[in-house]
């Protein structure tokens, strides 16, 4: 983002607490507009991810974070490349805030591609989440619920849509395939 003055803002890692970046996300943007600091902090971003999970018949959408532990901030840093001091006490007074990444007290700005691929995970459009199968054809897997607990087997197809995995397991001395839902198994 190019200000007023024509300086370049750049992006900044910020360490956070776990579980707690899309708290120090929203304080942070309520405190930047509160003391007027949007001519030094831009955007403030929590990429996150839509994943699909089922169990049983049942579909839960959850939202997971792409990097835990960190808020990314766009932000004008000093001319000693140190952040603002006026900015600092803002940010620290936050909780759950740590530093930024980077050495001595001077945060390290973020490549240009990682800015982009960044971005790209923050623009993407609210399209229909996936279901985070685990699993490839020809891993060695065991039952953890259901009518088969206990029995292993091999991954023989995977159903991404429906969370769906075709096992082979061997029941009386035949390879018999099951389909099973992929929360019901684990590799071994």
């Amino acid at each position: 983002m190019l200000l007023s003055r024509g300086v370049l803002m750049k992006w900044y890692v910020l360490r956070v607490a776990s579980n707690k970046e899309m708290h120090v996300k929203e304080v942070l943007s309520q405190k930047v507009n509160a003391a007027g600091l949007t001519d030094i902090i831009g955007r403030i971003e929590v990429p996150v991810e839509r994943v699909k999970k089922v169990r049983g018949n049942k579909q839960t959408v959850h939202k997971r974070k792409l990097y835990p532990g960190y808020v990314f901030v766009e932000m004008e840093a000093a001319e000693d490349g140190k952040v603002p001091e006026r900015a600092w006490f803002v940010i620290k007074e936050i909780p759950g805030v740590g530093d930024f990444v980077g050495t001595e007290g001077i945060p390290t700005a973020m490549r240009d591609t990682d800015v982009s691929k960044m971005m790209q995970e923050v623009e993407k459009p609210e399209e229909a989440p996936s279901i985070k199968v685990d699993f490839k054809k020809g891993d060695q897997i065991k039952i953890r619920e259901g009518p088969f607990e206990s029995f292993e087997g091999i991954v023989e197809a995977i159903d991404q849509d429906r969370g769906i995995v075709k096992v082979i397991v061997e029941i009386f001395g035949r390879s018999t395939p099951l389909d099973i839902e992929y929360w019901q198994i684990e590799k071994v």
